[in-house]
């Protein structure tokens, strides 16, 4: 494993899981919900920040590695579905959705470790489609972390309104992806 910057930042949010989720488990004589919702979210955007952070520095950098390569989407989808069992907790989210975000995450997970062992892991590489679903994903679970007004507009409005655009890029996105994998998946299947 390749000690880098871009490697640090992904270790880095996977040891912020553990404490987004301690911010829940403080007494509310501690920290009042007020404060634990600025705390999560706080926590979750730094390690959307990294998220991007990483991938850039790794390509700017030239420190690009199979194993940060392996261990970023890891990072990615363990504070997502951290992120979204807390708010299911909360009953900030519909238990449905999270169900959604989370199995397909598992779904394509499962579908690209299949792909590259078969030697074909570009046909269901990250596409802008998957970009646009995660930067709707991060937006929606953030604001409904923060899940109170700012000014006149409700956070967990437009968290919820977002989460469920999230939801449905979620599962087109799964689709395509599905699509993209279907003539090994056919092959594979009359072998």
């Amino acid at each position: 494993m390749p000690l880098n910057i871009p490697n640090l930042l992904t270790w880095f949010r996977i040891v912020m899981i553990p404490v987004f989720f301690a911010v829940f488990y403080v007494s509310d004589n501690t920290l009042s919900l007020h404060h634990k919702h600025q705390v999560s979210t706080l926590v979750f955007v730094l390690a959307a920040v990294t998220d991007w952070l990483d991938g850039y520095l790794a390509r700017t950098l030239n420190q690009s590695s199979a194993f940060g390569a392996f261990l970023d989407p890891v990072a990615d989808k363990l504070m997502v579905a951290a992120a979204l069992v807390v708010l299911v907790n909360l009953d900030y989210v519909d238990t449905a959705i999270a169900f959604i975000i989370i199995g397909r995450e598992i779904a394509i997970s499962a579908l690209r470790e299949w792909m590259a062992q078969l030697g074909n892991s570009k046909s269901v590489a990250v596409s802008l489609l998957g970009k646009i679903k995660t930067t709707f994903q991060m937006i929606a679970i953030s604001l409904l972390l923060y899940h109170e007004r700012v000014l006149f507009i409700s956070a967990h409005e437009i968290g919820t309104l977002l989460i469920y655009v999230a939801a449905l890029l979620t599962l087109f996105s799964m689709f395509y992806y599905l699509m993209l994998a279907m003539p090994q998946i056919a092959q594979k299947s009359r072998e």
